[in-house]
C-alpha cells in the first residue's frame, strides 16, 4: 500500500539569536515532541500563504517568510511527509501557546536537549552545521 503524502511547511523563527521551538499537543500524532511551528499546507495556497496562516493560528503572531532553508521528505508508518522549511521573522505580535503545550525560545545548541518529531532530525543537522551550537549569527 503506498503511503498518502502530507504537504507541510514549518517556520525556523530567529529572535535574538535564539529559536522558536514548540510542543506537540496532547491528542496529536507525536504528542509531547518537539517541532518548528507549522502544519498543513491547504488547497490552493502558496507554502509562504500556509506558513503565515499557521503561524497566527498556532502562536497568534504575524510572521514574513523568508528563504527556504530545507526540504524534507520523510516516511512516517502511515504517511509521507513532504516539508519546505523557511526562516522567517515576526512582524507583529508575542508568541502565545494556543495549540502547543509549550513553547520555548533555545540557543541552537540546546536543541539537542529537547526531543523532536523524527522527520526534523535533517533540519537539527543542518542548524548545527550551518550554525554551529551557540548562535544563528
Amino acid at each position: 500500500m503506498e503511503r498518502k503524502t502530507v504537504n507541510v511547511v514549518a517556520a525556523m523563527i530567529e529572535q535574538n539569536g535564539r529559536l522558536l521551538i514548540c510542543r506537540r499537543p496532547e491528542g496529536k500524532a507525536l504528542a509531547g515532541m518537539w517541532e518548528f511551528a507549522g502544519g498543513k499546507i491547504e488547497p490552493g495556497e502558496t507554502p509562504e500563504q500556509a506558513l503565515v496562516r499557521e503561524c497566527r493560528e498556532e502562536l497568534g503572531i504575524t510572521v514574513a517568510p523568508q528563504s527556504l532553508f530545507a526540504q524534507v521528505e520523510f516516511d512516517y508508518p502511515a504517511i509521507h511527509l513532504s516539508m519546505q522549511v523557511y526562516t522567517a521573522v515576526i512582524t507583529d505580535g508575542t508568541p502565545k501557546r494556543l495549540e502547543h503545550m509549550d513553547i520555548r525560545w533555545v540557543l541552537p545548541g540546546e536543541l539537542d536537549g529537547f526531543t523532536f518529531c523524527p522527520a526534523d532530525r535533517g533540519i537539527l543537522d543542518k542548524i548545527t552545521a550551518e550554525r554551529g551550537n551557540e548562535s544563528c549569527s
